[in-house]
C-alpha cells in the first residue's frame, strides 16, 4: 500500500488517502504474539462485513527467506476492534501506546490537510526534503506566510471571523493576499533548501513582502 509519511518503528503510517493505519506485523511484535495468530484473530473476529472491508487491507509482504506472506493494514478502528480482545498489564500498555500514536499521527494529517489547500506547493516540498515530517514543518511555515501577510495565523482568523475550525480560509481572503501568499509562498519554497534557518528565511520573506507593497504603491 502506497504511503503518504512512511511507516514508523510501530508500523503506523498514513496512506495516500490521508488515512492513519497499521501493520499487522508490527502488532504481533508488539504484543508479543505470533503474526500467524494475530492473522487468525483478524480473520475470526465478530464484525460486519462492512467493517471489515473498511478497516482491514489485506496486504502482503517479502520474508527474509524470500517468500510472499500475507499481513492486514488495519485502520485505527480495526486496531481498536483486534487489540479489545488482548488482555494483561502489558496489553494494556501497548494498547495506550498505540492508541497515543494514532492520535499523533491524525493531528498531523489535520495539519498537513490544511496546509495542503491553503500551500500546496510549499506542503510538496518540505515533505520532499524532510524524511519523515513533523506537523509543525508545515504549521510553523503557514503560520509564518500568514503572519507576514495577514498579520494572523489562520487559527487566529477563523476565531476573529467565525470560521468553522479546520475549514481553509482562502475563499474568505481579498485577492490581493491570496496573490501575496502565493508569491511567498514560492519564495519561500526555493528558501527552504538555501535558507535553512527559520528566522532568517523569515526575515527574508518580510523584507520581499515590504517591497512588493512599496513597489505597488508606488505604481498607484
Amino acid at each position: 500500500m502506497k504511503s503518504l509519511i512512511p511507516m514508523d518503528d510501530y508500523g503506523v503510517f498514513v496512506d495516500k488517502h490521508d488515512t492513519a493505519r497499521v501493520d499487522s506485523r508490527y502488532v504481533a511484535q508488539f504484543f508479543e504474539k505470533e503474526h500467524r495468530a494475530v492473522l487468525r484473530d483478524i480473520r475470526e473476529l465478530d464484525c460486519s462485513e462492512e467493517f471489515r472491508l473498511h478497516n482491514f487491507v489485506q496486504s502482503a509482504y517479502i520474508n527474509e527467506q524470500g517468500h510472499k506472506q500475507p499481513c492486514y493494514i488495519m485502520t485505527r478502528d480495526g486496531f481498536v476492534f483486534l487489540a479489545m480482545g488482548y488482555r494483561g498489564k502489558k496489553a494494556a500498555q501497548f494498547k495506550e501506546l498505540y492508541i497515543r500514536r494514532f492520535n499523533e499521527m491524525e493531528s498531523f494529517i489535520r495539519t498537513l490537510v490544511s496546509a495542503r489547500q491553503e500551500f500546496p506547493l510549499l506542503t510538496e516540498n518540505i515533505r520532499l526534503i524532510n524524511d519523515n515530517p513533523k506537523p509543525y514543518h508545515f504549521s510553523n511555515e503557514c503560520d509564518m506566510l500568514n503572519r507576514i501577510v495577514l498579520g494572523m495565523t489562520a487559527k487566529q482568523f477563523r476565531v476573529l471571523h467565525g470560521i468553522e475550525k479546520k475549514t481553509s480560509i482562502r475563499p474568505y481572503l481579498t485577492q490581493e493576499q491570496i496573490n501575496m501568499l502565493e508569491v511567498l509562498q514560492k519564495a519561500d519554497i526555493g528558501l527552504l533548501l538555501s535558507v535553512p534557518d527559520f528566522q532568517t528565511r523569515k526575515r527574508h520573506l518580510e523584507w520581499y513582502a515590504a517591497r512588493i507593497k512599496k513597489e505597488h504603491g508606488n505604481g498607484r
